[in-house]
């Protein structure tokens, strides 16, 4: 393998999450050292992290989201690019055009399943013929729950001595904040859907990332009503917004592994809100909330209103509330025999930037130093299908994660 400069280089450096996870990696104490950079278009704004890092030995790299040139300059350095810049149906197509062409390695944040496909359908066959690995999808959306199917398959595995063909995940509990970044995301694909039918279509489709695998067994998938009790969790539950992306990317997971948890699957998500009256009461305000938000920032007027009255990018969650937040998942398995499990994923910090920070970090490492091209070779991938058990031993020792199972 080609020695490149760099193991890491973070593109999109001064970003929100992108200052969070430099700040991580400044205190990694990997052995031998990591060897890291930070780069973006801004060199003030880069050195501004960097004194705040206060490490005089970081290096800077100029680049910018639309100059294919400085991209390639920026590859040519390192073994894995790991990026913050979004909305990436935006800014985040030549970054991974370089990369499938050049061979380099990717990690990236991004929720956004219809700029994944449009990824997956241009830049696949180019990344498995140059060997790039491209892992989308490596923060809260969907280490967590990519990571937690494949942690319960394994798990009914050993018990069982078969895999569970039917998985749902259970938002126990959960708490931390929404940055700037991440409602411009989701407004970006709300103003795409207005307007496009197509679009809107691919949208409701459970399979969506399963671009090329044509001989996936799709079955009806469940979809969790705005308020609805939920048998499993003993609870009245509400969509959860993450599981537009999670359940797209555990579908590709297993289309990846040649259908290895079920043929067919069937994986939904939903959050618990409560038992009895209360929790009736408290499901039918959120999902009537949530309904909103999705028609509100379907409309013109609506996502002019939300840019007002939201964070703007490079805002979000304070350090203190970051701190204090935290996740826990609740995975039910089921068995085509009936036999059943509940399997557990924690986080220790605020799901969306203090937890997906060292998730992101960790995943870049895993990618760099422990998942060698002859193991996992190129393409669009998620993360069970390229980093499976490493990363979750790393996420355990390193990130603040836990993987268990109920007894």
């Amino acid at each position: 393998m080609t020695q490149h400069k760099y193991d890491i280089v973070i593109f999109g450096a001064s970003s929100f999450v992108g200052e969070i996870l430099c700040q991580y990696l400044s205190k990694n104490r990997e052995e031998p050292a990591l060897r890291w950079a930070i780069a973006g278009r801004s060199a003030a704004k880069l050195e501004a992290v960097k004194a705040k890092l206060n490490k005089a030995d970081l290096d800077i790299i100029i680049a910018d989201a639309a100059d294919e040139e400085s991209l390639r300059a920026l590859c040519a350095q390192t073994s894995v690019v790991t990026t913050t810049v979004g909305p990436y149906a935006l800014y985040g197509e030549p970054l991974v055009k370089v990369c499938a062409e050049t061979g380099t390695d990717y990690c990236d944040l991004t929720g956004e399943a219809p700029w994944i496909r449009q990824m997956i359908e241009r830049y696949d066959a180019t990344a498995k013929a140059s060997g790039a690995r491209i892992v989308n999808c490596c923060g809260f959306d969907s280490i967590p729950s990519d990571l937690g199917v494949y942690y319960t398959q394994q798990q009914s595995q050993d018990l069982f001595g078969e895999n569970c063909n039917d998985v749902s995940m259970r938002v126990k509990a959960a708490k931390g904040g929404f940055s700037g970044g991440t409602f411009a995301s989701l407004i970006n694909v709300m103003k795409e859907a207005s307007n496009n039918p197509a679009l809107r279509k691919e949208l409701s489709d459970p399979y969506s990332l399963c671009v090329h695998e044509t001989e996936t067994t799709k079955a009806r998938q469940i979809n969790t009503g705005l308020a609805q009790f939920d048998k499993l969790s003993d609870s009245w539950t509400i969509p959860f917004i993450m599981a537009a992306i999670n359940t797209r990317v555990v579908h590709r997971t297993n289309a990846l592994l040649k259908e290895a948890y079920a043929k067919p699957f069937l994986y939904d998500e939903a959050m618990m809100v409560g038992k009895g009256f209360g929790g009736r009461l408290r499901a039918g305000a959120m999902g009537g909330g949530l309904a909103g938000f999705v028609v509100t920032a379907t409309l013109k007027p609506g996502r002019w209103f939300l840019s007002k009255v939201l964070p703007s990018p490079g805002e979000g969650p304070s350090p203190t509330d970051q701190e204090n937040g935290f996740y826990d998942l609740i995975f039910y398995g089921k068995t085509a025999s009936g036999k059943k499990l509940q399997c557990r994923v924690t986080g220790d910090k605020d799901p969306g930037y203090g937890s997906t920070a060292k998730m992101l970090g960790q995943a870049s490492i895993c990618l760099a130093r422990d998942i060698d091209k002859t193991q996992v070779g190129g393409g669009l991938l998620t993360p069970a299908s390229c980093f499976g058990n490493a990363l979750i031993e790393r996420l355990k020792s390193y990130s603040g994660l836990t993987f268990s199972i109920i007894e």
